[in-house]
C-alpha cells in the first residue's frame, strides 16, 4: 500500500478542490476527516472529470481501528 500523509504530499493549507485534482493526477485514493466540506467539493469535482475516490474516516476513529478498515479496504480491492 502506498500512502502519503498530507504533511508528506505537501497539501497542507491546500484548497479542497486543489487536493481532489491533485489526488486524482496520482491515481490516488483521497483519505479524509473532513465531512464538512469535501463531500461537497468532490461532487463538484466528479461533474467536471472522474477521481479515484474519496474515503471519509472519522476523526474520533481510533488510529488502529481506522487503519484496520483502510487496510481491510485495500486488501479487498483490485487496483
Amino acid at each position: 500500500m502506498d500512502f502519503l500523509s498530507a504533511n508528506e504530499a505537501n497539501l497542507e493549507g491546500v484548497p479542497d478542490p486543489k487536493v481532489l485534482a491533485i489526488a486524482s493526477d496520482q491515481d490516488r485514493i483521497l483519505v479524509s476527516h473532513d465531512f464538512q466540506t469535501m463531500p461537497r467539493h468532490f461532487g463538484d469535482f466528479l461533474q467536471r472529470g472522474s477521481s479515484p475516490g474519496v474515503l471519509l474516516v472519522p476523526q474520533y476513529l481510533p488510529i488502529g481501528e481506522a487503519i484496520e478498515e483502510l487496510v481491510l479496504i485495500w486488501s479487498a480491492s483490485d487496483a
